[in-house]
This record gives C-alpha cells, sequence and structure tokens, in this order.
C-alpha cells in the first residue's frame, strides 16, 4: 500500500467573487456584494479575495467591519495590466494598481495577484492584438512586471504574484517559462490558476515540480475535458467558453487537484489555495450549493 502525503497545514483554502459569477464592479447578471460574503462565509471559507475592484466595498474601514463580523479575511486584490506595452502605460497602470494595493494592504492582505492584459476581448471576441509577442515585448513585459513589483513592495508590503491566463500572452507551458525565466525570483512569483494551465494545454503538477520556488500562490479550478475540446475546435474566446460550461464543479474535470495539492504540499511554504469557477454569467442561486460540495471535496483532499 503506498502512503499519499497529505496537503499540509500550511495551505490555507479560500474563495473567490468568481466563484459566485462576479467579473466586474457593476453588473446586474451578478449577485450584491452582501449576498456573496454572506454565502461564502456560509460555505466554510475564512478566506476571500477581493475580485474586481468596486464590486466589494473599496472604503477599508466598510470593508473590515463587513468581513469581519461574518468571520472572513482578505487574502489578495487583482489587477489587470499591459505592461508589454512599456514605459508608455505606466502611468495609467499605477493609477489604476496603487488604489487597489491600497486597499488589499489596508485589509491585512499580502499578495497582489496581476493578471496580464487580453489579445482579444473576451466577450465579442474582437482580436484587439497579435496573439503573441515580439521579443521587444517580452523584454517589456519582464521589465515592467519587476518594475511594478518592487513598487508595490516598496509602497504596500505586498508580494506580486502573476497569473497566466488564457486569451493572454502568458498562457501555455512554453509562455510561462519563458516569463518566469526573463524575470527576477526575488520579484516575481508565479500565481498558478490550475484551470487556465490545463485550458491551454499545461501541467500542474509538472510546473509545481519545475519551478517550485517561484510558486507563491495557487487558483483552484477544473477544466470540463468535452466542453474545452469544442471551445477549441471552434476557436471560441475564453468568454463564451465560460458561459459554455468550460470551468466546471470540481471533481468532474482536469486537472485532479489532489495531486496538485499534495506537489503543493511538498514545497513546505505558506500557500493560499483559492477556489476560482468562472461561471459568468450564472443563476444566483447556483453558486452556494457548488461551493459547499467544493469545500467538502477539498476537505477529502486533506484540506
Amino acid at each position: 500500500m503506498t502512503t499519499r502525503t497529505s496537503p499540509s497545514a500550511r495551505i490555507r483554502i479560500g474563495s473567490a467573487p468568481d466563484s459566485w459569477g462576479v467579473w466586474f464592479p457593476d453588473d446586474p447578471k451578478q449577485v450584491p456584494w452582501q449576498r456573496f460574503l454572506d454565502e461564502v462565509a456560509e460555505a466554510g471559507y475564512e478566506w476571500i479575495e477581493l475580485g474586481p475592484y468596486g464590486y466589494l466595498p473599496s472604503d477599508p474601514r466598510v470593508l473590515a467591519e463587513e468581513t469581519g463580523r461574518r468571520g472572513l479575511r482578505v487574502s489578495a486584490g487583482t489587477v489587470f495590466t499591459g505592461l508589454h506595452h512599456g514605459p508608455a502605460v505606466w502611468d495609467r497602470t499605477w493609477e489604476h494598481v496603487s488604489s487597489i494595493a491600497a486597499l488589499t494592504q489596508a485589509m491585512g492582505a499580502r499578495h497582489l495577484v496581476v493578471i496580464p492584459s487580453f489579445w482579444r476581448d473576451d466577450k465579442s471576441g474582437e482580436v484587439l492584438e497579435d496573439s503573441s509577442l515580439t521579443g521587444e515585448q517580452w523584454r517589456q513585459l519582464a521589465t515592467q512586471t519587476e518594475r511594478l513589483a518592487r513598487e508595490v513592495g516598496e509602497r504596500y508590503g505586498l508580494r506580486l504574484v502573476f497569473h497566466p491566463h488564457a486569451d493572454t500572452h502568458v498562457d501555455t507551458e512554453e509562455n510561462v517559462s519563458r516569463f518566469l525565466d526573463a524575470t527576477d525570483p526575488d520579484l516575481v512569483s508565479l500565481c498558478l490558476d490550475t484551470g487556465h494551465y490545463a485550458y491551454c494545454g499545461g501541467d500542474s503538477v509538472k510546473l509545481i515540480e519545475t519551478y517550485g520556488e517561484r510558486i507563491g500562490y495557487l487558483h483552484l479550478k477544473q477544466v470540463d475535458p468535452q466542453v474545452l475540446a469544442g471551445v477549441r475546435e471552434r476557436g471560441t474566446p475564453f468568454g463564451p467558453a465560460v458561459a459554455h460550461g468550460v470551468m466546471c464543479e470540481p471533481p468532474r474535470g482536469v486537472p485532479e487537484l489532489e495531486p496538485v495539492l499534495d506537489a503543493a504540499a511538498r514545497l513546505d511554504v505558506d500557500l493560499f489555495a483559492i477556489v476560482e469557477q468562472d461561471m459568468y454569467p450564472c443563476e444566483p442561486e447556483r453558486p452556494l450549493p457548488i461551493a459547499r460540495r467544493t469545500r467538502g471535496y477539498l476537505r477529502s483532499c486533506g484540506v
């Protein structure tokens, strides 16, 4: 009989507005923020992310009161950036990032999740720019991401964790490796999203085993392989793919999360593992039962 290595207690599980179908600061298809906070606590989670800036209250006193009375704590804030465009976008980027970083710091969190901009619109599918970066754009992406990491570290005490994402320039195993090899490990860590990485053909366990020192944060989600096959065949943009159910409730999809958690546990470092099942749009009654079942499944994995 083989003995399974149980995921360490150093892995802290949470959830996010994304798992409640929240993609935008304000959208009539989304549940009100009060309901999200009520239900994520009811589902048994302690940690949450801020989600899109402006969805949750941006006044830290209000947000601290609302989360505190529900027994919730914030693990990270999230920003989208187009840093491959170089210094020309720095001022606009920093104006956006600094507000989110300040709220993240005020809530006691220590991570800022940075997602690169989409090369095609996630709703309309309109191609916004080439799907591949030039050598100079790769250089700017690495240089400007390191600059951002230094700024948020020095000014707000936050650790930058870069999030490879479908329909962005940092997506596949090849592009993720290129980005990691081009950036300073003392400045830039990785937010490994198991669903996005599988969506783009990557192996999360292999990535953890290869770049273990760069893994600073986890997003847990799964992909439905049958839906994904159709998405790839049709060239469907990410947004419509989500609407068609490409991201599914665990343990119904890939990758298997237990081996991912085991690999992460072997790193023997403190990690957040935030459940993010992309479900935009979704019926308001749908997220809570899924969140409860997912929490139960993760308990069966030892966390």
